[in-house]
């Protein structure tokens, strides 16, 4: 039956994207590297900056490659290049080309840490530096993450002026907000006082009326009836 041929290989080519997609995912899930939340960072000229980096392998690692890269519009080098032997090894650099950098990183106690610290900045430093990371361990997957860097003349205060004004009325909000609700548990006691009040005048009305005309119960003075 033809049709019956024809589902059995189109079973049988799912089958395999599934094994496929099952081998691939441990892999791509694994090796990590970040070099923090911030893509861009601003340095001054002539300061110095740490560049940071870390990596993270679920499935361990040995003798792991990792070099730095920087890079602009017309320009591409290596900046530095090292290994890291195992989890309780320091990193060792093997070469780099800039006696402004230096390793900053460390793996132990589970840092992983390859960042480095560029000194003695100048502009021509501005433009992406990036974080390779390549397992042997992991058939050599490699992984990377890049920040930019652009240094400055002098760095700019950030004017915080919208932001405070914005939070001021926000606060505000909230401060009328908050009153308004006292206001209304205030007023809401005072009618509740006010009608106990009420109350109890008519209960102490009722009463004096009740004494007046010598109902049952007062006590007004009975008179002697009448003689005719």
């Amino acid at each position: 039956m033809p049709g019956a041929g024809g589902r059995g290989a189109a079973r049988a080519r799912w089958l395999g994207t599934g094994l496929l997609g099952l081998f691939l995912l441990p892999v791509s899930l694994s090796l990590e590297v970040s070099v923090g939340k911030a893509t861009t960072i601003y340095a001054v000229n002539g300061t110095e900056i740490l560049l940071p980096c870390t990596f993270s392998s679920c499935f361990g690692f040995q003798d792991l490659h990792f070099w730095w890269s920087y890079n602009t519009s017309d320009t591409f080098r290596t900046l530095i290049d090292g290994t890291v032997k195992n989890e309780k090894s320091d990193p060792k650099v093997k070469f780099k080309n800039d006696d402004r950098i230096t390793l900053e990183g460390s793996t132990k106690e589970k840092m992983n840490n390859i960042s480095i610290l560029l000194r003695s900045l100048e502009f021509s430093d501005t433009g992406k530096y990036t974080c390779h990371v390549q397992n042997p361990k992991e058939n050599n997957f490699q992984h990377q993450a890049t920040i930019f860097l652009q240094v400055v003349d002098k760095l700019e205060e950030v004017d915080n002026t919208v932001t405070l004004i914005i939070l001021g009325v926000v606060g505000g909000v909230i401060g009328l907000l908050i009153l308004i609700l006292l206001v209304k548990k205030f007023i809401a006691f005072i009618i509740k006082k006010t009608q106990e009040k009420k109350k109890e005048c008519l209960v102490s009305s009722s009463g004096n009326d009740n004494t007046e005309n010598g109902l049952p119960g007062s006590k007004a003075e009975e008179k002697p009836p009448t003689k005719v």
